[in-house]
């Protein structure tokens, strides 16, 4: 198995560097036929060499960033989506470096229809790669080890990547460990360990570090506390940390710095854009523009969300607490497109300069809904222990319907692995979030939530 991952990274890697060549070598026509004769300055080749390396570094760097050269990973639409914005903000950068050189602006004409070209090379280049990376390697074949609890979530989720993983067989705690253990080594890829006891979990993890098989594990909110752990070296024995608060007190100033910055050039950028907005709901229905609802932010102080109006005035004529669906219809025409397209967020960047808000961070519920979900699951506490975000972890990992309790795991792991860097690259993968179909749904009619125990059916919805 090590020496076919190993091909496979080989494979990866070439497909991705193909393209990463063809990108640069267009910048490279570009520059010396176009723009470099455009420019008053005179270069020798070592100039030429910094102008098309400082673009390879750029671009390399929001390959990575944006997981442009994830093939057989990510979905293929998922790739190109990532391929484009790198590219995009590549040749963005690029174009304001040639100005710089040249004094004042130059015609963009000859950049643009390079992006073009390139766009559309990735996007065939997307489909192709992933492609040939399914070809060669078959799905992975798993093994499911379940407990009490039902399988049919799990399964579903890896049903969504059958180009990935073939689960072939389930089987349950109560065979017994000594069967399941005989059973892990014979045609399996890979185990999953769904939803079991710690002993036995810790058991089978053992059972296959030893003998170097793959284990796809769902953690326990202890797990991933666990894992922004510190580790102490004070004695002769490692020693895990897990501090009482999540940011110190530079991280803090940092990300207050850059909440502001950020907040208001976005505020002033797209002040257009919510203007047209704002006329367009009044158009629409007459009601007012903009919606207010008391949420929850960090250490539980409330403050009122401010969002575009997406659903009609007496969405929530009754006053209980609801949280969105597919296909609702009491949101409106507009209200469908700006919620498509995040624009019924982009008031709450007022909020982000109250500083009830932060651009990343765990999203703000409603206190009742917050309460609702403590009955089930009493860690759900735990997200307000740091700002409430425009944008978090799980919005970017996860999707809208999503369940509760994975989405508290996901914030979880942001609020224990905190960096600086983490909340510049959370910031940028939103902008592909928001070109993403399945991030804006609804919860589906039959989904469990905390306003709908398993023996309900009719879900409500929330701005």
């Amino acid at each position: 198995m090590g020496k076919k991952d190993s091909i496979k990274r080989i494979l990866v890697l070439q497909l991705v560097t193909f393209e990463f060549i063809l990108d640069v070598l267009g910048y490279a026509c570009v520059w010396f036929f176009i723009y470099k004769k455009m420019i008053q300055l005179q270069f020798w080749q070592k100039g030429d060499m910094l102008v098309i390396g400082i673009y390879a570094i750029t671009l390399s760097s929001l390959l990575m960033v944006y997981g442009g050269g994830k093939v057989g990973y990510l979905r293929s639409f998922e790739i190109f989506l990532s391929h484009a914005f790198s590219l995009i903000a590549s040749n963005l950068v690029a174009y304001a470096v040639i100005c710089l050189m040249n004094a004042h602006a130059i015609d963009p004409k000859y950049i643009l229809i390079m992006t073009l070209v390139q766009i559309l090379f990735a996007l065939g280049w997307s489909y192709l790669a992933n492609y040939i990376y399914r070809s060669v390697f078959a799905p992975r074949q798993l093994l499911l080890i379940a407990g009490e609890r039902p399988v049919d979530e799990i399964i579903e989720k890896f049903k969504t990547r059958k180009d990935r993983f073939e689960i072939v067989k389930i089987m349950n705690i109560s065979e017994g460990e000594e069967k399941i253990m005989e059973e892990i080594p014979n045609r399996y890829q890979g185990v999953v360990v769904w939803d079991i006891p710690q002993h036995l979990r810790n058991n089978i993890l053992k059972f296959c570090y030893s003998r170097s098989i793959r284990v796809y594990m769902m953690p326990k909110i202890s797990d991933v506390i666990i894992q922004g752990a510190d580790v102490l070296h004070f004695f002769d024995t490692p020693i895990l940390l897990t501090r009482e608060y999540p940011l110190n007190f530079e991280q803090r100033c940092i990300k207050r710095l850059i909440d502001l910055f950020c907040a208001i050039v976005l505020i002033i950028l797209t002040s257009p854009i919510m203007l047209i907005t704002a006329i367009l709901i009044k158009i629409t229905d007459g009601g007012p523009v903009l919606y207010k609802q008391v949420r929850l932010t960090i250490n539980n102080k409330r403050f009122k969300i401010i969002k575009f109006r997406s659903m009609r005035v007496n969405a929530e004529a009754d006053g209980q607490a609801r949280l969105a669906s597919k296909h609702d219809d009491r949101i409106t025409w507009i209200g469908k497109i700006i919620r498509a397209v995040r624009i019924d967020e982009l008031p709450q960047l007022f909020n982000i300069v109250a500083g009830d808000m932060s651009f990343i961070g765990p999203r703000p519920e409603r206190p009742e809904i917050i309460e609702e979900y403590m009955k089930e699951m009493p860690e759900f506490a735990f997200r307000t222990k740091v700002k409430a975000g425009l944008a978090g972890y799980a919005q970017v990992y996860g999707k809208y319907n999503t369940t509760p309790y994975d989405k508290l795991k996901l914030d979880l792991a942001y609020i224990e692995s905190y960096s600086t860097w983490m909340d510049i690259k959370l910031m940028l993968l939103t902008l592909r979030v928001l070109l993403t179909p399945d991030a804006t749904e609804g919860v589906d009619d039959n989904q469990v939530t905390a306003l709908r125990p398993e023996e309900e059916n009719d879900e409500s919805t929330v701005q």
